[in-house]
C-alpha cells in the first residue's frame, strides 16, 4: 500500500534479473497503453494501440552484456525502470517507466539522474542518446528540462512491425535527443 511517506521515500536501484521480466513489462505497459496508462502523463494510449513491449524484448535487455534495465524499488515494490545500452561513446537510454500512480512526483528525475550517473560510473560515457517520438511535445519539453537537446535527427516508426504497437496515425518518426553527460 502507497503511504504519503512512501512515496516521497527516496527510491533504491539494482540491475533487472530474468525474474523480473513480468512484473517490468507490466510496468511498461501500464504507463503507455491503455487506459491504465491515462493515470499518468506519460500515456501514447492517443497514439499507439497494441503493445509498448512484451517479455521476449525485456529479457533481451535484461541478457545482453551490452545493456542494463535499472529497476528502481520502493518498500520492496517495482516502480521505475529504465533501459541502458552501452554504445561505445555513448549510452543509450530507453524503456522508461514510472508507475503511473507516481508519475509527476518527481520519481523521474530520480530514475534518469540514476542511469546518467551509472552510465558515467559504470561505462565512462560523457554522453546520453534517447529516441522520442517526436509528436510527445510536452515528454520532449520534459527531456529538455533535465538537459538533453532536440537533434533534428528523425528516424522513421517501424509500421507494420506490432511489437512497439499500432499506430493511430501515419505521421510517426523518432527524433534523436542527445545530453552531454561531463
Amino acid at each position: 500500500m502507497e503511504t504519503a511517506s512512501s512515496r516521497t521515500a527516496e527510491p533504491t536501484f539494482r540491475e533487472a534479473t530474468v525474474a523480473d521480466v513480468p512484473a517490468l513489462v507490466t510496468l511498461v505497459e501500464s504507463a503507455y497503453r491503455g487506459d491504465a496508462s491515462r493515470v499518468g502523463w506519460t500515456t501514447e494510449a492517443d497514439i499507439l494501440d497494441g503493445q509498448r513491449t512484451d517479455a521476449e524484448g525485456v529479457r533481451a535487455v535484461v541478457t545482453d552484456e551490452n545493456s542494463c534495465l535499472l529497476v528502481a524499488e520502493r518498500d520492496g515494490e517495482t516502480i521505475a525502470c529504465c533501459q541502458l545500452e552501452h554504445r561505445g561513446a555513448h549510452a543509450y537510454f530507453g524503456m522508461f517507466a514510472v508507475r503511473p500512480s507516481l508519475q509527476g512526483s518527481g520519481l523521474g528525475k530520480v530514475v534518469i539522474a540514476e542511469a546518467e550517473r551509472f552510465a558515467r560510473a559504470e561505462w565512462g560515457v560523457r554522453e546520453m542518446h534517447m529516441t522520442v517520438i517526436r509528436q510527445r511535445d510536452e515528454l520532449i519539453a520534459w527531456y529538455e528540462r533535465r538537459g538533453y537537446r532536440r537533434t533534428g535527427q528523425m528516424s522513421p516508426f517501424p509500421y507494420g512491425d506490432e511489437r512497439f504497437g499500432i499506430p493511430q496515425r501515419d505521421d510517426l518518426e523518432f527524433e534523436l535527443l542527445v545530453k552531454e553527460l561531463g
